[in-house]
């Protein structure tokens, strides 16, 4: 078992607290990514687990045994950092297989271990190559391969494809993916790039000024947020956010975001908000997908309303539009047939179906 537990786990440097008393459990085989903005945490964490870093407080466990005092060459974990760190004057091979020289292992399985991981990587052909002869791509396969021939209980990754250009980004997350699939270690990926946190991770653990903020699986953060922080930082465009209160109107309960554009709330959602205050302040959270041209969005939860978007991003398969509400600045996803032009009225619809309704003060979802 390669299973990973945080118990109150807390990092000091002097008198600030990088780390917040955290509580985390990764089951075996689990890959889990740890996302947030700078500052959050998210990299201390990760080299508490390697023992790169001591804990100031609580307890880390991997397998079953606490590990606070376990040296990391001890801990039996393999790290891929975002610098690459190969060896410039051995080959792709040497580097690989360095560990396993370390441990003496037999010439003949640290040649069988370093062919299946090229060939797993498909860096086959570059075994006899030196570092500067590859590209960044290729560097950061020979990194994997070498925590790969280790065969350990857990990967750590520290923002592995930072220094990777957009395009290769993609190609590398589909690397890091089937890897997973194959080996299926027990991995902690920690990016600053929500787009890798939801493409890669079984579970997402979203970080915030040291703390955890909600712990789940992609679509559940995605369509269910608990807090304003993770429902702005997951997703891209980020989710719109609407001053809003909640007022009975002809004995209907509706959801008022301006004096003169109150939305009537589908029954679903009626009955999940009666009991809110009605003198609560209230964000009212609308994806950009849930606020699209009213022409091809109709039905049960959807309502229109007129708007003029003053910004205009076509992107090929969607376009997106950006318009004032409330005070704010809203952004909407609509088919790109729709003639949108920054400056004229457009028919839009929100559903509401999907809406979320936020504490102000509080910020959480309720």
């Amino acid at each position: 078992m390669a299973d990973v537990t945080l118990r109150k786990v807390v990092k000091r440097y002097d008198d600030v607290e990088a780390v917040r008393g955290i509580d985390l459990d990764i089951p075996d085989h689990e890959f889990v990514v740890l996302v947030g903005p700078s500052g959050c945490g998210k990299s201390t964490t990760l080299r508490m687990i390697a023992g790169l870093e001591d804990i100031s407080d609580g307890d880390i466990m991997i397998g079953g045994d606490i590990v606070n005092d376990v040296p990391p060459k001890d801990r039996d974990i393999a790290m891929v950092f975002q610098n690459y760190a190969l060896y410039p004057h051995m080959t792709v091979a040497e580097n690989m297989s360095f560990g396993l020289r370390l441990k003496h292992y037999p010439k003949a399985e640290i040649k069988q271990r370093v062919t299946e991981a090229a060939r797993m990587l498909d860096i086959t052909e570059l075994i006899d190559r030196k570092p500067k002869q590859l590209s960044g791509g290729q560097r950061q396969r020979v990194a994997m391969g070498r925590a790969i021939v280790r065969n350990p209980k857990v990967f750590l990754f520290d923002e592995p494809l930072s220094n990777l250009d957009a395009k290769l980004r993609v190609q590398m997350r589909i690397e890091i993916k089937k890897v997973h699939q194959k080996v299926r270690t027990t991995t902690v990926y920690v990016t600053h790039d929500q787009v890798e946190a939801m493409t890669l991770a079984d579970r997402v653990v979203v970080m915030n000024h040291g703390r955890i903020e909600q712990v789940g699986p992609p679509s559940e953060l995605y369509h269910r947020p608990a807090t304003r922080f993770v429902a702005s930082f997951i997703g891209s465009p980020a989710m719109n956010f609407v001053p809003c209160r909640i007022e009975d109107i002809g004995g209907t309960l509706h959801v008022r975001v301006s004096d003169t554009l109150a939305f009537p709330l589908p029954a679903s959602r009626a009955a999940r908000y009666n009991s809110v205050s009605r003198d609560t302040k209230l964000l009212l959270g609308l994806r950009p997908e849930h606020v699209a041209d009213a022409r091809s969005n109709s039905g049960p939860g959807f309502e229109t309303f007129e708007a003029t978007p003053d910004v205009i991003e076509p992107m090929g398969m969607e376009t997106f539009v950006y318009f004032p509400l409330a005070g704010g600045q809203i952004c909407g996803r609509v088919n790109p047939a729709v003639d949108a032009r920054a400056g004229a009225p457009l028919r839009l619809a929100v559903d509401l179906n999907h809406m979320h309704l936020l504490n102000e003060e509080t910020g959480t979802v309720i």
